[in-house]
């Protein structure tokens, strides 16, 4: 998959994180998305090096899923827990 491919399937699982963790976000939808770009590519290497699957397949995007979903709840707890008085 090209840069451009990665950056666009990054935007679409950031954009079906969001709704799987309700709530509001620190930095907005913009760094909602380069979360969901930086959990596809985490998740999807990922997966691919643990041998779970192929490229192109199903579970690719259920793995980027998973790593954009981490990456949000990780990127939460550490800036709310900055500004808490």
């Amino acid at each position: 998959m090209t840069i451009l491919g990665w950056i666009l399937f990054g935007v679409i699982v950031g954009a079906v994180a969001k709704p799987l963790m309700p709530g509001r976000d620190p930095g907005g939808i913009i760094v909602t998305m380069l979360l969901g770009i930086a959990g596809a590519l985490l998740g999807g290497f990922l997966g691919q090096a643990m041998g779970l699957y192929q490229q192109g397949e199903t579970a690719g995007f259920l793995m980027s899923l998973l790593g954009a979903v981490a990456l949000l709840a990780l990127y939460r707890w550490t800036v709310r827990r900055q500004y808490i008085p």
